[in-house]
């Protein structure tokens, strides 16, 4: 493989340095430039003609998938991997469309970026397609996003400690619907391992961050949430009800 030129262009300066670093130490490669920014991005990859542009789809001026279109219809020789912290399947569809070649969901190691820019360059077919681990973080990482969405609508604010033991609490039962049936001698104790604390801690800061929701009396924001009129005034869940109730929306939503 001859030297490959690449320009990188992520949002992330941490991130921008552990790419370039990498790189840099590598002769087969070549880092013609770096960025935060799109539209100045645009100007490298204008001027250097890489043969890889590696971007988050999060830049200043324009965004990653302005960039893949101009790549896509400007830049036939050159290729795009994107690395990127969203894990919902449309966004990944949509860079694909875009014309990236490949697409890694954060934390990935460059080393891996660099295995698969071989890959392109070697003209090995190259498909797009995420390995079991991948997979499983990007689920992992999805099903936060979607829980994280249902608690913000309904009010449950994500600074107190209810918020994070709910999440682990609706992810467990996603997982293992039985679960919810020993919520005192299994659920809690295992979300107070994971957050080193009690399981009696556990119980009382998930019925405060509900109380929270309800107090704040959004109950035609929850009844919407869950498609019909499951709560009524001041009527309030259980713990378990409550944890149930989102776990099976997640489900139902999984299997359709």
């Amino acid at each position: 493989m001859n030297t490959a030129n690449i320009v990188i262009l992520e949002s992330s300066k941490e991130f921008l340095e552990e790419l370039k670093d990498y790189f840099d130490g590598k002769e087969q490669f070549n880092v013609c430039a770096v960025t935060g920014s799109g539209t100045k991005g645009i100007e490298y990859i204008n001027h250097y003609k890489p043969n890889i542009v590696i971007l988050n789809l999060v830049l200043s001026g324009c965004d990653g998938v302005s960039v893949l279109d101009h790549i896509k219809n400007n830049c036939p020789d050159c290729k795009a991997i994107v690395v990127s912290n969203f894990s919902d399947e449309s966004v990944i569809n949509s860079a694909i469309e875009h014309g990236a070649k490949y697409y890694f969901v954060k934390p990935v190691e460059p080393h891996s970026v660099a295995d698969r820019i071989s890959d392109i360059l070697n003209d090995h077919a190259v498909e797009y397609r995420v390995s079991d681990v991948e997979r499983t973080r990007r689920r992992a990482a999805s099903l936060d996003e979607k829980i994280s969405k249902i608690f913000i609508s309904i009010g449950i604010p994500p600074h107190i400690k209810g918020y994070a033991y709910l999440r682990e609490g609706v992810k467990m039962t996603v997982e293992n619907n039985s679960v919810i049936n020993e919520v005192t001698k299994e659920l809690y104790p295992s979300i107070g391992k994971k957050f080193n604390t009690t399981a009696s801690k556990v119980e009382r800061a998930i019925r405060h961050a509900i109380e929270v929701a309800w107090n704040r009396g959004r109950i035609e924001a929850i009844n919407s949430i869950f498609g019909a009129r499951v709560y009524i005034g001041s009527e309030r869940p259980t713990n378990s009800e409550f944890i149930a109730l989102v776990a099976d929306k997640l489900i139902l939503e999984e299997l359709l």
